[in-house]
């Protein structure tokens, strides 16, 4: 027993030494930064946390206060936030997982620090929780605590960024969980607020657990093309570098190698091999200009000086640099033609440009120094801001709706417009002239009937390119319909056309349910719960409301049937039997029950559980040997989808308890539907060697075909029943080898 509890004590004395180690290498960290050195009010808000969380433990079986250290160097050394934010780091769970108060933390660190750890406290347990009613309130509450100071996001951020790093210790389920929420809200959201780096790790680690194996191929695919990419990026720069010495500027020049995600996406978009993926090099040159106010010179002199060495792309030059991107990003994009024959990136930024495109925010901040100024990066965070807080105004009634409607703007490129006084705007890509309209005003947006495009009268859906000049056109006559929202792009559009045909319909079902009174009492009815049901069901609506905004609306008259299936007597002799079939169906299914789910195990797909239990998702179609998982609704029936599926990643933000791991334990004999598209150059026989290899080689059975040759050029699409994922793969890998043949997907 004495020796147990000696080995303890080691064991306490060896992890207390971890953990000072760990809290002085932050310090040594924060020490470097720029921002006022404020150690005793860490030190103190360290030594808190720690007393706090002593005896707890994380599920990796470490002490619980390396998780507060850990997410504290993230929001020091990753974003580069100062000493509010790191105390707010620490204490982050304190409020959460002990008995302290936000009065208690107020009390000891200030009012300040009090709030950032109060709205830390209010979104934890990640954006939804377990229940799906409370899901919009949660995502709610994020974005008021985003809206009343941003670095309760960016810690936020920092949070989810070391759970992603620490995910191998949880269960499978809640891998994918957690792992599906990253994706569908937390990069896009660290995309929007600029770091860069940060979103390229969330978007790779989500990745690597939800296709472990595609993310292990990828990477090493990457390692071992390195040394080729390496000679292309040295024969490639070796004439810049010439250039660029000779105008004695001080430089660096850096490979920028895609992410195995974003290589892996492009492979799915395109439905192209690793091989065919050809911009995974770009080429990053980052200056120190001569003077703050040449930066932008600079720029276009280097970008000169590259066309004099190789000739660019003309349509894939961006600009940048004059036009920040909403969140700051300022860099000068050109493609040149390699002496390979590649089409390269580069990318041309300034020291300051490299710092705010990979920090984001923090870096704006620092760079400020002072000035009451705002940058353009704050005031567009501002108005990006102030929409948030117009769609929570008028929120939508389903969660998903609302997630959906914030999410559109967070990802999407963006393209500058014009007004017609020559103010210009920015708006996302795939915006609308009915968007535009409603970034002016609601009133503007709610009463648009066409616009004027570059001085070209155009209707409301037209899709706005960057440099169009518009002018909207107005009537008091027009108003929106339902029609409108798939005309409008933007999340403000959408809610405010929204709330409009809510408020609308609320008016058109007070009218309908007084012309319902009217019509009952006229036909001496009275009005009950067993008579509405009666009208819901004859006019197929959901609900009563439903009914009474379809009167208002004049969707229907009342009439003689309404009053015959109001008045006639229903017929007891069909109800008994039909009670007697329904207990007989209940009887008869009890037997084949499936056995309860455990959502901690994997589920094991085998061709039994497919045929009788389990369901293979239209929206995705998964064969075996895809990576899957399970989704079990409110009816405990369970659907299988494949991991990267679009309505699958919706399902894992919002409903991640729902999620169950899966594996396939399918036999040889099991088949499933497969689609093959073909094309290359039209030769006599092409089609026939093609149906050769999938049913003579392969032995797949062609269950429909269409081909298509036109121009010379053959296209097909066969469809066919397989076993399994490889043997898809060596179908393609066949394909690819017929001579004509030049793309399969």
């Amino acid at each position: 027993m004495e020796e147990k509890t000696k080995q303890q004590k080691q064991t306490e004395d060896e992890e207390d030494k971890m953990v000072q180690a760990e809290f002085e290498s932050l310090i040594q960290a924060y020490l470097t930064t720029k921002h006022r050195k404020k150690v005793e009010i860490i030190t103190k808000a360290f030594n808190f946390a720690k007393q706090a969380h002593k005896g707890v433990r994380r599920l990796s079986g470490e002490p619980y206060i390396m998780h507060p250290l850990a997410v504290a160097k993230i929001v020091c050394i990753e974003i580069g936030l100062g000493s509010t934010s790191i105390c707010s780091a620490l204490l982050h769970d304190v409020v959460e997982d002990t008995d302290y108060t936000v009065e208690d933390i107020e009390n000891m660190f200030g009012a300040k620090i009090a709030q950032i750890v109060d709205g830390l406290t209010k979104i934890s347990g990640g954006i939804f929780g377990n229940k799906t009613a409370a899901q919009a309130e949660n995502f709610k509450k994020l974005l008021i605590t985003m809206s009343d100071d941003i670095r309760v996001i960016l810690i936020k951020i920092a949070d989810r960024l070391h759970n992603m790093r620490t995910l191998g210790a949880q269960a499978p389920n809640k891998r994918y969980k957690i792992a599906g929420e990253t994706l569908y809200i937390y990069a896009p959201l660290a995309h929007r607020l600029g770091l860069n780096k940060i979103k390229n790790e969330l978007e790779d680690l989500s990745f690597k657990y939800e296709h472990p194996e595609d993310y292990h191929y990828i990477e090493s695919k990457l390692a071992e093309t390195q040394a080729e990419r390496d000679t292309l990026f040295d024969s490639f720069t070796e004439p810049i570098r010439k250039q660029l010495d000779a105008r004695k500027l001080k430089y660096e020049i850096k490979q920028r190698v895609k992410t195995p995600f974003s290589v892996w996406t492009k492979m799915q978009a395109k439905g192209v091999p690793f091989e065919e993926v050809f911009d995974i090099l770009a080429v990053r040159i980052i200056f120190d200009p001569q003077a703050p106010d040449t930066e932008i010179n600079e720029c276009f002199d280097i970008y000169v000086n590259l066309c004099k060495i190789y000739k660019a792309h003309p349509e894939r030059f961006r600009d940048w640099v004059s036009h920040p991107k909403a969140n700051g990003y300022q860099a000068l994009h050109v493609t040149l033609m390699s002496k390979q024959g590649q089409w390269i990136e580069v990318q041309i930024r300034s020291r300051r440009m490299d710092e705010i495109a990979e920090k984001g925010l923090a870096a704006h901040w620092k760079y400020k120094d002072g000035e009451k100024t705002e940058t353009t990066a704050e005031i567009e965070l501002d108005k990006w801001l102030n929409t948030i807080k117009e769609i929570l105004d008028d929120p939508q009634p389903s969660a998903m709706d609302f997630l959906d409607s914030i999410k559109l703007n967070l990802f999407a490129s963006e393209i500058f417009v014009f007004t017609p006084k020559g103010e210009l705007r920015t708006m996302p890509a795939g915006s609308t002239a009915l968007d535009f309209a409603f970034t002016i005003h609601t009133f503007v947006g709610s009463h648009a009937i066409g616009a004027k495009v570059n001085h070209k009268l155009v209707s409301i859906d037209y899709k706005l390119k960057s440099g169009d000049q518009i002018e909207i056109l107005t009537s008091k006559a027009a108003h929106p319909t339902r029609l409108w929202l798939n005309y409008a792009y933007t999340a403000k559009a959408k809610t405010k056309i929204q709330a409009i045909l809510r408020r609308d319909e609320r008016e058109a079902a007070r009218h309908g349910e007084a012309m319902l009174d009217e019509f009952l009492k006229k036909n001496n009815l009275q009005k009950d719960s067993a008579l509405l049901d009666k009208l819901v069901k004859l006019h197929e609506v959901s609900t009563p409301e439903s009914l009474y905004t379809a009167i208002g609306l004049g969707n229907f008259q009342l009439g003689p049937l309404d009053i015959t299936t109001l008045t006639e007597k229903p017929d007891r002799r069909w109800k008994r039997l039909f009670s007697f079939g329904r207990n007989h169906k209940a009887e008869s299914d009890t037997a084949a029950t499936p056995e309860p789910i455990d959502p901690k195990k994997t589920l094991s797909l085998t061709d039994e559980k497919l045929r009788s239990q389990y369901t293979l998702a239209d929206c995705c179609r998964p064969i075996s040997g895809d990576d899957v998982l399970g989704y079990i609704d409110e009816q405990n029936h369970i659907t299988i989808h494949k991991v990267q599926c679009p309505d699958c990643q919706r399902l894992k933000a919002s409903q991640g308890n729902r999620i169950l791991s899966a594996r396939w334990d399918t036999s040889e004999l099991a088949l499933f539907p497969a689609e093959i598209h073909v094309k290359g150059i039209d030769t006599q026989g092409l089609l026939l060697r093609v149906t050769e290899i999938i049913s003579n080689h392969y032995h797949a059975n062609i269950i429909s075909l269409q081909v298509n040759c036109k121009g010379g050029i053959f296209e097909g699409n066969f469809q066919m029943f397989v076993h399994n994922r490889h043997e898809v793969k060596r179908i393609l890998s066949s394909l690819k080898k017929v001579k004509d043949i030049k793309e399969v997907s």
